[in-house]
């Protein structure tokens, strides 16, 4: 799928249109720079979810975890070093718990992600820089 956005609001409801469709456990990896939108695209899919708190970055905590529908466990790698990192975090428990793993800078693991991973990929529009291109597709499905 690729849609373009044209501000924070329709980035959201991108990501809550994810969240109610999701109906068992996930791996969304998101992908962009700083400031494309990935914390708001993952604060709509955990309204999507019935997350009813409100989605910060987890940059300096790493992992934020949020009970709704399904648990959400919304991941930064941003300060991480590689794949390896994310085995330190527990990865692994956080599968085994059935939720959905939102994962921004997913691209500092590339090669880690299972199958069945949603890649939600986030750029500056060519011509309005305050839109976003969002594509978003599975690997491995």
């Amino acid at each position: 799928m690729r849609t373009v956005s044209h501000g924070p609001d329709e980035t959201r409801a991108l990501g809550q249109r994810l969240g109610t469709m999701l109906d068992g456990p996930a791996v969304v990896a998101l992908r962009g720079g700083l400031g494309a939108g990935k914390t708001a695209f993952v604060g709509g899919l955990a309204r999507g979810l019935g997350v009813e708190d409100r989605v910060t970055s987890p940059t300096f905590a790493l992992v934020h975890e949020y009970a709704g529908r399904l648990p959400l466990f919304h991941f930064d790698l941003y300060r991480l070093g590689g794949p390896d990192d994310l085995d330190a975090l527990g990865w692994d428990d956080y599968l085994d718990r059935g939720g959905v793993c939102a994962v921004e800078w997913s691209e500092r693991a590339d090669g880690f992600w299972p199958p069945g991973t949603i890649f939600v990929t986030l750029e500056p529009h060519p011509e309005h820089l305050d839109w976003r291109v969002i594509l978003c597709d599975h690997f491995g499905v």
